[in-house]
This record gives structure tokens, C-alpha cells and sequence, in this order.
């Protein structure tokens, strides 16, 4: 069952959103690189706000690709990287729209194991290993998405407690002790200790 909301964005109503719209739950995910998450997550209802619409994956995926990095690099711009964030979820919508029926719930909705699932978010433009992994969890803790096999499927991610990554933010405390581990791998990463989730 879907949260009345997410805590992702620091936004209550962009986290209303993510909550109610799989595909801004999906760009918000897109979008979670290389800028703070809650921007990341607070960026789908901006991109909403300015398309003049409900998120539509069809829709974006018809778009002339100019006029969508546009969108998102007017002030303040969707990313650091408008232009080539722009393209990457204009590739996500296409896919939603090829495959998915334009339904973004379908990637998640109908998988029936937790490797399929996986092998399906990996699948989109811009999931690697690792940020599927933490997807998968996302749905799982916080959406009730686990299909039979979805632990092995988010690992590490999917332990509880664990806060690693997106998928355990509930709230600031939350967020605060993913941040802490996060400081914790860039450190370890800079003292010559290899990140184990990269």
C-alpha cells in the first residue's frame, strides 16, 4: 500500500507526489546524482509545475529534446546537469512509454520476483547495479513492493536498520544517519578503502 507520504524531498507536497505518481518517484531516482537527494526528489513536482501537467511518460518521451533541457535548466534549474539529466529522463519516459504502457508502476507492479524486478529497473536509462539495488529496496521499505526474492534483490540495501542509502529515509533523523554513513564510505574511500557499494 502507498504511504499517504514520502519523506524525501524536505517538500510536503513534492512528497505527496512521489507518493502518488510512480514516474516522479522514478525521475526523482533518475535524478538522485550528483546534487543533494532532496533536490533530486523535490524536482519531479517542479518539472510538473513547469510542464503545466501531470507527469506523462509519453508525453516527455514526445517532447523535442531542446525544448526539455530547457525546461530543466531554467532558474532554478531541475539538476547540476540539466541538459544531460534532461535526456536521461526523457529515455526513462520512453521506455515507461514502450514497454510499460506509459505506466511507471508497471515496472514494479508486475514483476513477480525479486530478479526480475531487479533485471527491470536495471534496465532504464541511468540504473546501475548499485542505484537498482537501492530502488528496489525504496519500494520495498517504503512502498510494500517485495515480490519473492526482493531481499537478495536490494542487498545491502534492504536490511533493516541498516541506513545506507535513500531507501531508509523516513524522516530527518533518518536522513541524518544516511548522511552520517555516506561521510563515513567518502572518508573511508579517501583514507584507500574501497567503497563497498560501488
Amino acid at each position: 500500500m502507498t504511504p499517504a507520504t514520502l519523506a524525501l524531498s524536505g517538500d510536503p507536497t513534492a512528497d505527496q507526489l512521489l507518493a502518488r505518481d510512480p514516474l516522479a518517484l522514478l525521475i526523482g531516482m533518475v535524478l538522485d546524482q550528483q546534487i543533494p537527494l532532496e533536490r533530486a526528489f523535490k524536482s519531479p513536482a517542479d518539472l510538473r509545475e513547469r510542464l503545466g501537467a501531470e507527469l506523462d511518460a509519453g508525453a516527455i518521451a514526445a517532447m523535442d529534446p531542446s525544448e526539455l533541457a530547457r525546461v530543466f535548466a531554467a532558474p532554478p534549474a531541475l539538476h547540476r546537469f540539466p541538459a544531460s539529466m534532461a535526456a536521461r529522463v526523457q529515455a526513462t519516459c520512453a521506455v515507461v512509454a514502450s514497454r510499460y504502457g506509459g505506466r511507471a508502476g508497471d515496472v514494479w507492479g508486475t514483476a513477480s520476483t525479486g530478479p526480475e524486478l531487479l533485471r527491470r529497473v536495471k534496465a532504464l536509462p541511468g540504473f546501475g547495479e548499485q542505484k537498482a539495488r537501492i530502488f528496489v529496496a525504496l519500494l520495498a521499505k517504503q512502498l510494500g513492493v517485495r515480490p519473492p526474492g526482493w531481499e537478495e534483490a536490494a542487498s545491502p540495501f534492504g536490511a533493516d536498520g541498516s541506513y545506507l542509502s535513500v531507501a531508509d529515509i523516513v524522516d530527518t533523523t533518518s536522513l541524518a544517519k544516511v548522511r552520517e554513513h555516506k561521510a563515513a564510505m567518502k572518508a573511508a574511500t579517501k583514507a584507500g578503502v574501497r567503497d563497498p557499494e560501488s
